[in-house]
């Protein structure tokens, strides 16, 4: 499905279906159960979309409409307590939602923004989840902006939760987006000690054990992905296509954005290794298809350094001039 027709199907979504019947005047509507399910609901289609297209300017705003309709329940009804804090918890969902789509869409002022509101919904809503959720988002958003000190204290306090302790997976996922920040700080060592403790981890997890619908990503295939940006980090190109190669093969079928990001990072990782004929073959396969939109956010970025190693390392390669053909033609369209 294209981004322009996914998101009118989502936009059906209205703030009307979401908010409470409507009550007797000067009645006091009550907020129960049934009105976070459809949140909940929503939020679950608003992921999908998500991992389907990845960060867009729709999506994000579609978040903060939602997060704006939890915060709408909270003040015009009558909630016992369990319910509101689901409502502050599905809040700070929908706003690490579209600070996760700015961070994707490698737009670092408006995700700091969106980090602040949601760090303070999710401390409302004493949900452990969701607040290692949103730590992980703020160590990558710190690594966008070149601080490295916030994005080390940002992984940490994730790998700290309550939730890591609990359980494994999540254990898992926060040392492996830490690790990935100590290779990018240059602690090389303790980037591969930090990657061992997320596989042991993994290995340990119930993959059955219910968890929130923002978790579903993480399986071998995404494992497998961030062990590749560790080896990449760390200098060892060749270790990293090989885990990114098992992520491809892994990697389910809807999604699509993520795929899309571990094939550039492959076509770079083939590139640094001198192969630039098999390179160029797995950038191309990245190109949206013609009538498609246009690349955008972490994926456009590595696709534009892509490109320019190329030039850089075989500048008179046959398919170093097919590839700038075919990429300023589908780039900007």
């Amino acid at each position: 499905m294209r981004r322009r027709d996914f998101t009118t199907a989502a936009s059906h979504l209205t703030a009307a279906a979401l908010l409470p019947a409507a009550a007797p005047a000067r009645a006091v509507p009550r907020v129960g159960m049934a009105d976070a399910d459809r949140l909940e609901r929503a939020f679950t289609e608003l992921v999908t979309a998500d991992d389907q297209i990845g960060g867009t300017v729709s999506l994000e705003t579609r978040a903060l409409a939602f997060a704006h309709h939890a915060m709408e329940l909270q003040r015009v009804g009558h909630a016992t307590e369990r319910v509101r804090s689901r409502l502050y918890y599905l809040a700070a969902a929908f706003t690490g939602s579209a600070l996760w789509a700015a961070v994707d869409a490698h737009q670092p002022d408006r995700a700091e923004q969106h980090l602040h509101r949601a760090l303070t919904l999710a401390g409302l809503s004493r949900n452990p989840e969701i607040q290692l959720r949103l730590w992980s988002h703020a160590s990558l958003l710190a690594s966008q902006q070149r601080r490295p000190n916030h994005a080390l204290a940002a992984a940490r306090a994730a790998r700290e939760s309550s939730a890591c302790r609990r359980d494994p997976l999540y254990r898992s996922l926060a040392a492996a987006r830490a690790a990935g920040i100590h290779a990018d700080t240059g602690e090389h060592t303790t980037a591969l000690r930090t990657l061992d403790h997320a596989i042991a981890a993994f290995e340990r997890a119930d993959p059955a054990q219910p968890r929130p619908p923002w978790m579903a990503f993480y399986d071998r295939a995404e494992l497998d992905g961030l062990a590749g940006l560790v080896m990449a980090r760390t200098g060892d190109q060749q270790q990293a296509e090989a885990c990114w190669h098992r992520t491809l093969a892994r990697l389910r079928p809807e999604y699509r954005r993520n795929r899309a990001y571990y094939s550039a990072q492959l076509a770079l990782a083939q590139l640094r290794q001198g192969d630039a004929e098999q390179a160029c073959a797995t950038a191309v396969s990245v190109l949206p298809a013609p009538g498609a939109d246009a690349l955008a956010g972490r994926t456009a970025l590595l696709l534009d350094r892509f490109s320019s190693e190329l030039a850089a390392t075989a500048p008179g390669a046959r398919c170093t001039g097919d590839w700038a053909e075919r990429y300023t033609k589908r780039r900007d369209r």
